[in-house]
C-alpha cells in the first residue's frame, strides 16, 4: 500500500515538473519569436532595409517572419523522425538550444552600414533557424504535457505549452517596452535598445535547460520503446496512411495562427505607430496595450482547456470560431478610435476569442495521431497550419489595407480563413478521451465523420500499417 501511494506520489510530482519544463520552454521559444515579430515591425525596416524605402523596407522586414514559417515543416519533419524514434525529450533540448542561439546572434548582429549586404542575408539565415527549431519545439513540448496526463485532464495539462504563446508576448512586449523608456529618442532605440531583449534569451535559455534536464520520457514512447513499436521511417508511415488528417488538422487551427500574429506579429503596432496615422499613438503605449492585456489571455486559455475537458475539443473550436468571427471587426473599428481604453477592450476581447482554441489545441492535435507517429504528425500538423494561416498574416494584411486604404479588407481575411477552419473543425472526429497508447491507432485521415465521439467506432481504434 505504501509503495502504491509512493509510486503515485511520484507521478504526480514527475506531472508537475512536466507542466513547468514544457510551459517554461515554450515561454522562452515564443519569447524568442515575438522579440523578433516586434522587431520586424518597428526596427528591422530602417536598419536592415533602409536601402529599399520605408514602404518597401517594412513590407520586406514583415516577409522575413513568415520566411521562417516555411522552415517550420522541416523542422518538424526532422524533430517527428527523431522525437517518434528515441524520445521527445532529447529533441526538446536541442530545439531549445537553437532558438536560443539564433536569436542571441541577432542581438549582436552588425547593421549593413557595417558589413553591407551580408547584414540581412544573415539575419534571414538566423531566422530560418528560428523556423526549424520553432518546428521542432511545439509538438514535443504538446506530447510531453498531454502524454503524461490522466485522461480526463489532457487539455488543462496541454494547456501549459500553451500558455508560453501570451507569456511570451508579455515578455516580449514588456522587455521592447521598457527599452522605449531606456532608449525614448529613435537613435538610441534604433543603435542598440532593440539588441537587449534578444541578449537577454541567453539568460533565459539557461534557465529552461537547468528545468528540463530534470524531467523524465514521455510515459507513452517508454511504453512503446519497451514494446518494440518504435518505427523506422515514422514521417514515411504519416505521409503514407494520413496526408489528408495532417492537412485538414492544419487547416482545422490555421485562423488562430492568422488572427494572433495580426495583433503580435506587428501589424497592429505598426499600424498604430504609423506616421501621419489620425488615431497615431506611441510604441511604449501599443506594447503596454498588449503587454497588460496578455496577463488576462493565461485565464482564458485555461478555463478553455478545462471546459473542453468536459464538452469536447470540437465543440469548444465550434465556439471558439464563432467568437472570433464577432470580435474582429469590432477591434479595427477600435485602432481607428484614437482611444487607448477602446483599443485595450477590443484587443482583449479579440484575443480572449482566440485563447478559446488555443487552450485545447495540443490535446486536440494529439488525440487524433497514433503513438508511433504521434510527434511527426502533430508538429507538421502543427508547423503546416502556421504556414497557412500565420506566416504572412503580418504582411498580407499590410498589403491589403496598403492597397485598399480599408481596415475591412482585413477584417474579411480574417473571417475568410475563420470560415476556413471552421469547415475543417467540422469535418474532424471529436476523439477527446481517446488512449493515447501504443497500438491504439487512430481514424484513417481520408474517412472523416463528424460529431462521433471517440470509442464509438471500431474504426477508431484503426492502427498505424508498419
Amino acid at each position: 500500500m505504501e509503495n502504491t501511494g509512493t509510486a503515485a506520489a511520484d507521478r504526480r510530482r514527475q506531472q508537475r515538473r512536466v507542466v513547468l519544463a514544457t510551459g517554461v520552454g515554450t515561454t522562452i521559444e515564443w519569447f524568442d519569436f515575438f522579440i523578433y515579430a516586434q522587431a520586424a515591425a518597428l526596427v528591422f525596416g530602417p536598419v536592415f532595409f533602409a536601402a529599399l524605402g520605408p514602404s518597401a523596407g517594412l513590407l520586406v522586414s514583415l516577409a522575413t517572419i513568415g520566411i521562417s514559417f516555411l522552415f517550420r515543416p522541416l523542422g518538424a519533419v526532422i524533430a517527428g523522425h527523431y522525437g517518434d524514434k528515441v524520445g521527445r525529450r532529447q529533441v526538446l533540448v536541442v530545439s531549445l538550444f537553437l532558438m536560443g542561439g539564433a536569436t542571441t546572434l541577432i542581438g549582436i548582429l552588425p547593421t549593413p552600414a557595417a558589413i553591407g549586404v551580408v547584414a540581412p542575408v544573415l539575419l534571414l539565415l538566423l531566422r530560418i533557424v528560428q523556423g526549424l527549431s520553432a518546428g521542432a519545439e511545439w509538438g514535443g513540448a504538446a506530447l510531453m504535457a498531454v502524454e503524461s496526463a490522466p485522461t480526463d485532464r489532457r487539455a488543462r495539462y496541454g494547456s501549459a505549452p500553451q500558455q508560453g504563446a501570451p507569456l511570451g508576448l508579455i515578455l516580449a512586449t514588456g522587455c521592447f517596452a521598457l527599452m522605449t523608456v531606456v532608449a525614448p529618442d529613435d537613435e538610441a532605440f534604433l543603435s542598440w535598445g532593440w539588441r537587449v531583449p534578444f541578449l537577454f534569451s541567453a539568460v533565459l535559455v539557461v534557465v529552461g535547460y537547468f528545468i528540463r534536464r530534470r524531467v523524465e520520457e514521455s510515459p507513452t514512447f517508454v511504453e512503446m520503446s519497451r514494446g518494440g513499436q518504435v518505427r523506422k521511417a515514422p514521417v514515411g508511415v504519416l505521409f503514407r496512411t494520413r496526408p489528408a488528417l495532417v492537412i485538414v488538422a492544419a487547416l482545422a487551427f490555421a485562423a488562430n495562427s492568422a488572427a494572433s500574429y495580426i495583433v503580435a506579429g506587428g501589424f497592429l503596432q505598426n499600424y498604430l505607430t504609423a506616421p501621419g496615422h489620425p488615431g497615431q499613438l506611441s510604441r511604449t503605449t501599443v506594447l503596454m496595450v498588449v503587454t497588460l492585456s496578455g496577463l488576462s489571455w493565461l485565464v482564458v486559455l485555461h478555463f478553455a482547456a478545462v471546459v473542453s475537458d468536459r464538452i469536447g475539443r470540437r465543440t469548444t473550436f465550434v465556439i471558439g470560431w464563432i467568437a472570433l468571427a464577432a470580435t474582429t471587426f469590432p477591434l479595427l473599428l477600435a485602432m481607428d478610435s484614437g482611444s487607448v481604453v477602446v483599443l485595450f477592450v477590443a484587443v482583449t476581447a479579440y484575443m480572449w476569442a482566440v485563447m478559446i482554441n488555443s487552450g485545447p489545441l495540443a490535446a486536440y492535435l494529439a488525440e487524433l495521431f497514433p503513438a508511433e507517429i504521434r510527434y511527426s504528425g502533430v508538429a507538421l500538423a502543427y508547423a503546416f497550419g502556421s504556414i497557412f494561416g500565420g506566416a504572412f498574416a503580418p504582411m498580407i494584411a499590410t498589403a491589403l489595407y496598403t492597397g485598399t486604404g480599408s481596415l475591412y479588407s482585413v477584417g474579411w481575411y480574417v473571417v475568410g480563413i475563420v470560415a476556413v477552419s471552421l469547415t475543417c473543425t467540422l469535418l474532424l472526429r471529436d476523439r477527446s478521451g481517446v488512449d493515447l497508447g501504443p497500438g491504439s491507432g487512430a481514424y484513417d485521415g481520408s474517412s472523416f465523420v463528424f460529431g462521433r465521439r471517440a470509442g464509438h467506432s471500431e474504426h477508431d481504434r484503426s492502427t498505424v500499417a508498419s
